[in-house]
């Protein structure tokens, strides 16, 4: 009887038991941990990008820990003028991230009003804005550091 438990490192079938538990509950917390992990953006070119896990090719998207999807400025009426709406972070806000990267576009032709940076800073959230490729860079090493990270990314103009 004892060959069934002394492959867990145990002396008891009770010691068995926590240590069956104990890495149960060791892989669900890094399950878990990953599965909200801010996704990495895994490439971006003209009108095209790609979220690491994710098969979708995004022009435009929204991430946030755990998830990503296409921003469609059709949801919110958004336009490059006046730009970056509070409507258009509302979802990834409630995701409850720290931070959250605002990509202009490649030529910065996405306008930022100060009324939605204020937005953000009213809830508690750092917020950097910057032409997108930029944006990205920051955003993946936020992300890589284990930052509550969320962004909205314009990937053409």
């Amino acid at each position: 009887m004892r060959g069934r438990w002394a492959g867990l490192g145990a002396t008891h079938p009770r010691e068995a038991e926590v240590a069956v538990v104990g890495v149960g509950v060791a892989w669900v917390a890094d399950w878990f941990n990953s599965a909200m992990s801010s996704p990495e953006i895994a490439s971006l070119s003209w009108g095209q990008m790609k979220v690491k896990g994710c098969s979708t090719t995004y022009k435009d998207c929204k991430v946030w820990p755990g998830g990503s999807r296409t921003w469609d400025w059709r949801e919110t009426g958004t336009n490059h003028s006046p730009g970056v709406q509070p409507a258009d972070l509302e979802e990834v806000v409630k995701k409850g991230v720290k931070t959250l990267v605002i990509g202009r576009g490649m030529s910065e032709a996405l306008q930022v009003p100060p009324s939605t940076v204020d937005y953000l800073k009213k809830n508690g959230i750092d917020v950097l804005v910057l032409q997108t490729e930029k944006a990205v860079e920051e955003y993946n090493a936020l992300a890589a550091q284990g930052v509550k990270v969320g962004g909205v990314f314009h990937s053409t103009c």
